[in-house]
């Protein structure tokens, strides 16, 4: 980990914060892939639309490694909320599909500051719920449902799992990867790893201001580390990186969700940082973390 560091240090790409919007969904875009694994091969892979309660028309993507009527996990992409796409995280999502046995279907919610909260949270259920009722249409199996996502798309997934629950819609799991929970960057690994851990400091306000009004910060739907009641919420695989200043506010969901008697699979990766899950190229950690999160969705989905 140590060495992409350098050599991200050394190509000198600007930080997020210092661009337009415009500029950073590009470099991300350019660059989000380069230490994945080469897009695996599946079965089916196409694109598809699911509607949106305002009538829009959201894209998605769904990937699966046979023909089969498979289980389903609805996947959120990370971004801060202002960045990535489909083809950002295609590679791990492939890689999803191709270890859990289950079909991915990945949205692609719309993103701020063109469209600010709750529209991706908005976004979110509206898909899941679609999936739920609309499974055949796609190949899937609409009982076997979970949702997950990374940074952003895990604070995302993590909401629609208590909506869904409130909603009366049965989820199998929920993935959690590196997410963030909480409503203030006052935890001790927020100030720990505030600059030179790939996140830095000034990038996650740069994403929050861009995404949400600093007084609507206490609503659960942005920080659902502040939700009043957990119980009954999906089961959670919840895996964090050590050097990442989202790490706290991960374990404490994870302790809240315990705490409401949710069962919870906590991995903590240690000596890694935020978005280590797209490195699997170049760090054995990442492959070991994409193992965990198949393995989860294997046993939560089973017939």
């Amino acid at each position: 980990m140590a060495g992409v560091l350098q050599r991200i240090r050394r190509a000198r790409r600007p930080a997020f914060h210092t661009m337009s919007v415009a500029e950073a969904r590009q470099a991300y875009a350019a660059g989000a892939e380069v230490l994945d694994p080469p897009r695996a091969p599946l079965a089916r892979a196409f694109d598809f639309r699911i509607p949106a309660r305002d009538g829009a028309a959201l894209p998605a993507r769904l990937y699966a490694r046979s023909a089969d009527p498979l289980p389903a996990l609805l996947y959120l992409h990370g971004g801060g909320f202002t960045i990535g796409s489909l083809e950002t995280h295609d590679s791990l999502l492939r890689q999803l599909a191709r270890r859990s046995g289950a079909a991915v279907v990945a949205l692609d919610y719309r993103l701020a500051p063109e469209h600010r909260f709750p529209t991706a949270v908005d976004d979110t259920f509206d898909a899941l719920r679609w999936l739920a009722a609309n499974a055949a249409s796609l190949g899937i199996d609409g009982t076997r449902l979970a949702v997950g996502g990374d940074s952003a798309g895990g604070t995302l997934a993590a909401v629609a799992a208590i909506q869904a629950r409130d909603a009366g819609l049965a989820l199998r799991l929920q993935l959690l990867i590196t997410p963030g929970t909480a409503a203030t960057r006052d935890s001790e690994s927020q100030r720990r790893f505030a600059e030179g851990f790939l996140l830095d400091a000034a990038t996650i306000d740069w994403f929050f201001d861009h995404y949400i009004d600093r007084a609507q910060r206490t609503d659960w739907r942005f920080a659902p580390l502040l939700a009043d009641d957990l119980d009954g919420v999906a089961p959670a695989c919840v895996i964090l990186a050590e050097c990442d200043p989202l790490v706290d506010e991960g374990i404490a969901y994870a302790d809240r969700l315990r705490a409401a008697g949710v069962p919870v699979r906590l991995e903590l990766t240690r000596g890694v940082t935020h978005d280590f899950i797209k490195m699997a190229r170049v760090l054995p950690e990442a492959v070991a973390a994409q193992d965990a999160a198949a393995d989860a969705l294997k046993e939560a989905l089973q017939p």
